[in-house]
């Protein structure tokens, strides 16, 4: 039973309906109270727990009563179903890898992925929605809103020392150029402070099949802050690491996204986030990691592997970091709470545990990341979040 309940998931994400893995869980918790044996019964707890817009119903009700009524299965094996582009009549809410499919096929007409300018009222409406419910349109307006974020990034001291006035270092050497220029008299004594660079942003991000409905924004928002932020590195990861930086410092986000789908192989796939951490420290992060960088993890913390190696992998990018920041799209969760093991185990070694859900969190990221203590090891906002 437990087998055809994900079976028919999975058929209705095929179909467009965005259905995240908390609308899941509560599907499969919802046969605790109803007799699994009634159809009509059976009916409801799905529709009450998949579909979220009325818009879905008719898509919902024809998909049940496919998947549902023997009478309407087919003894004779069925065809592979064809990809999104070659539906674009089902198209609806695509995740990562439809829409990745659809810019694959840049001279399809049928599928309209341009901006559209919504009014300022909806863009307020949409702040506080979660990215997983929104349909293509609201996507769009998102999108608008996402290029007006403006990220002041936190500052460190460099050992580079600049002309200043109200600097406490005494600058000997044009002091007494000043003065030789009045007779040998000090009448203004010059000062120096040390000059203020901004940090480098390392940006890792899990593209599994836990997270694919977030992805696709996840995606946009590293394009935004690559192109603001001069050091910033970024990379993916499902099953293994894969660096995506280059692809970022394109301008226009529609090629930034196709050259990451060129590159990329392992989108809406397992995770292993263990060993995709492991891979960037040893490979990338003697030079990501230099001189106060921070780290930004996202991911929901579902992981295939072992628990212990992913709290030592995190625990030893801490120690490399000026910061490490963990955003779990969950978190925004009225009654979330870290029971995936893999979250759980890490949870400790991070100095930030905050939530990306939607549009307000990333203004709240933004306004976190513009106040980082000068100083390593603040306090940390995993302790206050939880």
């Amino acid at each position: 039973m437990e087998l055809r309940l994900v079976e028919f998931v999975q058929r209705l994400r095929r179909l467009g309906l965005p259905i995240g893995v908390d609308q899941s869980v509560g599907f499969a918790e919802a046969f605790a109270w109803i007799q699994p044996l009634s159809r009509r019964e059976v009916y409801h707890a799905a529709r009450a727990t998949l579909v979220n817009r009325q818009e879905y119903l008719e898509l919902f009700d024809r998909a049940f009563s496919e998947f549902w009524d023997r009478r309407a299965i087919s003894p004779r094996p069925q065809k592979t179903p064809q990809a999104p582009r070659h539906r674009p009549e089902e198209f609806r809410r695509p995740s990562l890898v439809s829409f990745m499919a659809e810019k694959a096929k840049r001279q399809s007409k049928d599928i309209d992925v341009t901006d559209r300018t919504e009014t300022a009222t909806e863009v307020e409406w949409l702040q506080r929605k979660d990215f997983a419910k929104m349909t293509e349109d609201e996507l769009r307006a998102l999108r608008q809103s996402m290029s007006g974020l403006r990220w002041d990034f936190s500052q460190r001291l460099s050992h580079r020392l600049v002309k200043s006035t109200r600097g406490r270092m005494l600058d000997h050497r044009e002091t007494l150029r000043r003065a030789a220029k009045l007779g040998g008299v000090a009448v203004e004594l010059r000062h120096r402070e040390r000059k203020d660079k901004t940090r480098p942003l390392v940006l890792i991000a899990d593209i599994s099949g836990s997270m694919e409905l977030y992805s696709r924004i996840v995606l946009q928002f590293f394009h935004g802050l690559s192109q603001q932020l001069d050091r910033t590195e970024a990379f993916v990861f499902g099953t293994r690491l894969t660096r995506v930086t280059d692809a970022f410092r394109l301008r226009d986000v529609d090629l930034a996204l196709d050259a990451v789908s060129h590159e990329v192989a392992d989108f809406a796939g397992g995770t292993r986030i263990a060993e995709s951490l492991r891979a960037f420290r040893k490979q990338w992060g003697p030079r990501a990691l230099r001189r106060g960088a921070v780290a930004i993890i996202i991911s929901d913390g579902c992981e295939t592997g072992e628990v212990d190696q992913l709290a030592r992998e995190v625990q030893a990018l801490r120690r490399s970091c000026y910061r490490l920041i963990w955003l779990n799209p969950r978190l925004g969760q009225r009654r979330y709470e870290p029971r995936v093991r893999g979250m759980a185990a890490v949870l400790p070694h991070v100095d930030d545990f905050l939530p990306i859900h939607n549009f307000e969190s990333l203004r709240q990221l933004r306004e976190h990341l513009a106040r980082l203590p000068k100083r390593k090891g603040g306090p940390s906002e995993a302790s206050r979040r939880l």
